[in-house]
This record gives C-alpha cells, sequence and structure tokens, in this order.
C-alpha cells in the first residue's frame, strides 16, 4: 500500500472556489489545473494579464469544462496588493486561498516600496494580501514555505539591502517568514475563534521556473539531476494536501516524504524550533504591520 498523498487524492471540489497566487507557471499553475479539474471555481490571481490567459487556456484546452477566472495581483507593490484585494472582497466568498507566488534569487531588485525583492514578494506581500482578505477566507490559507527556510535568520536591519545583498540568504530568510507567519497567523486564527486555519507546505526541490536565476553551472547540470527531483506536478502534491486533504489541521507543516524532503509523495513536514518561535512569530507580525500599513486585526 502506497502512503503520502497526490493528486489523484484530490476529491471532487465542485461548488468551491480557490484563489491561487501566481497560479500562471510552476507550482501555482499545477495546483490550479488539478482543482478546476475536479471541478473547483478556480481564481488565478498572477501578476501578468497575458500569462494568466495563456495558462487558463491551457487548462482549458485539457479541460474544456473548467470554470476560472483572473485577479490582478503583483505582490511586488503594496498599493496593487490593496486593489487586488478589494476587488477580492466585493467578489464571491473564497474557501481556500493558496499563497504560491513567490521569487527565488534573483539579481538585487526592490519592490515599489524599497524593500528587497524577496522578502517583499514572498513574505511582505503575501501578509499584505493575506492580512486584506482573510476575513472573506472561509476554510483554509494555504502558506507555502521551503527546506530553505532551515537555514534562515531574521535580520530587519537591511531590508533595503543597501549595505549588502546575498541572493540565497535573502531567499532563506524571506522563506522563514512565511513559515513564522504562517504558524503565527494559525495561532491568532484560532484565539479569534475562527474556523478558518492556515497550513503550511513546501515542495521539495521542484523543477520550475524558478531556477532560473541559478548559476549557469547548476542549471547545466539539472538534466542530470532530474530524476532525484520533484517535477512540477509532483511538486505542488504537498500544496494540494495543505488546500484540499483529509485530516489536516491548522499549523500543519506538509512536504515531500523522501530523503531529505526533497521529492515523493506528501506529508508531514519539518519546521525548524525557530520557524515555530511564538515570540520570533509575533514580532515578525509585528514589523509587517509597521512595514506594510496592513494590520489584519487579529
Amino acid at each position: 500500500m502506497r502512503s503520502g498523498f497526490t493528486a489523484d487524492d484530490v476529491e471532487t471540489q465542485a461548488g468551491r472556489r480557490f484563489l491561487v497566487t501566481g497560479a500562471n507557471a510552476g507550482l501555482g499553475f499545477e495546483v490550479a489545473k488539478v482543482l478546476a479539474a475536479r471541478g473547483a471555481h478556480v481564481v488565478l490571481a498572477c501578476r501578468d494579464a497575458d500569462r494568466a490567459g495563456a495558462a487558463m487556456q491551457r487548462i482549458v484546452d485539457e479541460f474544456p469544462a473548467a470554470d476560472l477566472s483572473f485577479q490582478p495581483l503583483d505582490l511586488a507593490d503594496l498599493d496593487q496588493v490593496r486593489d487586488a484585494a478589494d476587488a477580492v472582497l466585493a467578489g464571491p466568498r473564497v474557501d481556500v486561498l493558496v499563497n504560491n507566488a513567490g521569487v527565488m534569487i534573483p539579481p538585487k531588485t526592490l519592490t515599489e516600496q524599497g524593500y528587497e525583492l524577496q522578502f517583499g514578494v514572498n513574505h511582505l506581500g503575501t501578509f499584505a494580501f493575506t492580512g486584506l482578505v482573510h476575513r472573506h477566507v472561509d476554510d483554509r490559507i494555504v502558506v507555502t514555505g521551503s527546506i530553505a527556510h532551515k537555514g534562515g535568520t531574521m535580520d530587519y536591519s537591511d531590508l533595503g539591502a543597501n549595505r549588502s545583498y546575498h541572493n540565497w540568504q535573502r531567499y532563506q530568510m524571506s522563506k522563514l517568514a512565511n513559515l513564522l507567519f504562517m504558524f503565527e497567523l494559525d495561532r491568532r486564527l484560532s484565539a479569534a475563534g475562527r474556523a478558518t486555519q492556515a497550513i503550511g507546505c513546501h515542495p521539495g526541490v521542484a523543477l520550475t521556473e524558478l531556477t532560473r536565476h541559478l548559476p549557469f553551472p547548476l542549471r547545466s547540470m539539472t538534466p542530470l539531476a532530474t530524476p532525484f527531483f520533484n517535477s512540477a506536478a509532483q511538486g505542488a502534491w504537498p500544496t494540494l494536501q495543505a488546500a484540499v486533504g483529509a485530516n489536516v489541521q491548522g499549523g500543519d507543516y506538509l512536504g515531500p516524504q523522501g530523503l531529505g524532503e526533497i521529492s515523493g509523495r506528501s506529508g508531514p513536514a519539518r519546521a525548524t524550533g525557530t520557524a515555530r518561535d511564538p515570540q520570533l512569530g509575533r514580532e515578525l507580525w509585528r514589523r509587517s504591520i509597521e512595514l506594510t500599513g496592513v494590520d489584519p486585526g487579529l
């Protein structure tokens, strides 16, 4: 008997509404496709309308009955995040919010508000969008982490990367922030008596377009490593389990079950004690409100 969750375990989602950020490519696309194939209405919340439209067409080509819509969302601009949240709040309620969008080890880039891009998009944009729409979400809020969080440390002293920029260290910090946020969000939702739960996940090492910023020697070796890593479709399994899996509870963290959580079917994953630290979670929450101007009211 096999153990672990895959896309085959996703049951019908007819009548349910999912909002998936960054759904035009990679993990987000695979999540959107599976949910649409199971009858859900899927909102693709993406920065680029043309790419979102192309992704929607690819899903419809495979599943003609797919029920899809597009929501503009640029997590690198907090003003646009507010506009997107207003649009979501004006529409039907959402059963599950899947925070999937992110960036990985780009050249030094700043958000519209002047924060380093990875922390700005992966955490601050996600925090602000979730903070604005969480009352409109009935069931689950999914936050995507990474095994990279295990080497992360929170450093608030240079969020604009003015003194230094090391792309991998910044990525690790942003992924630690994702998990600190997820655990703190679930604690606060529970304390407020909300039925909505926050759940974390990570894809292991999945071959998606996020790897485009890897140094050329590493990118050139990708075909040799492919058998040991997850495809984008396989990397989406933990996200799907977090979004719809049975026996999943608030505060759970899910990832691949293979060696080192790199690949394989989805199940319980290991988050560091740092990621679970309530004091660090409260500090990040407070600072995130200051940096984004968004107070989730929890």
